[in-house]
């Protein structure tokens, strides 16, 4: 069996990852494995740079291929924010009420034609001694005027879509996996799937 690594340590990325790696011989393993390595501190000003940041740090450190992603919210209106800065935008708690909160104030008497948001995901793959190779995916949306939906998390119940006429947090978590950003770069990774599997020691 050949080791994959994920620099990650959220068990649902992780399992996402499994899955799409089921039929092939390769163990995943994650951040959760190498405990030493810690947080690694995301100081990159685009998503590419910290999924980079994230795959190129682990993968040298173990000297194995590592997968990275780095993913956020980019609202139009907002020229692009909170960007980068999802997860941390009201604060460094990391805390999706707050984050909410503010983006919705930031959106205040705003009209629903000019919400238009986008989720984005980059994908990262490093292997030692080549280069870095990338995978995005997107999907487009609307931001609400208030929460709606208690499912997923983050800015998932404010953001709308209109083929659902529901917002990500309204919809089931089988179908959000289907049409995700996450899951767009993974459909995108998967047509490359036996080239990564060569890389794989």
């Amino acid at each position: 069996m050949k080791t994959l690594v994920i620099a990650t340590a959220n068990k649902g990325k992780a399992q996402e990852f499994q899955a799409l790696f089921a039929d092939y011989p390769v163990t995943i393993k994650t951040l959760l494995d190498f405990p030493e390595i810690g947080e690694i501190e995301e100081t990159g000003t685009t998503f590419a740079e910290n999924a980079a940041l994230k795959a190129e740090t682990v993968a040298n450190l173990l000297n194995i291929p590592v997968l990275a992603d780095d993913s956020g919210l980019i609202v139009d209106y907002l020229d692009g924010a909170p960007g980068v800065y999802s997860a941390r935008y009201a604060g460094d708690g990391h805390d999706d009420k707050k984050n909410n909160k503010k983006l919705l104030k930031n959106l205040t008497g705003v009209p629903y034609e000019q919400r238009t948001a986008r989720f984005h995901c980059t994908l990262a793959i490093a292997v030692p001694q080549q280069q870095t190779i990338f995978y995005s995916g997107e999907v487009s949306g609307y931001i609400t005027e208030e929460e709606r939906g208690a499912s997923g998390f983050g800015y998932d119940p404010l953001f709308y879509l209109p083929n659902y006429q529901k917002t990500m947090a309204e919809i089931a978590a089988s179908e959000k996996n289907k049409i995700s950003h996450r899951a767009n770069a993974l459909a995108k990774l998967a047509k490359d799937i036996d080239i990564l599997i060569q890389k794989i020691d």
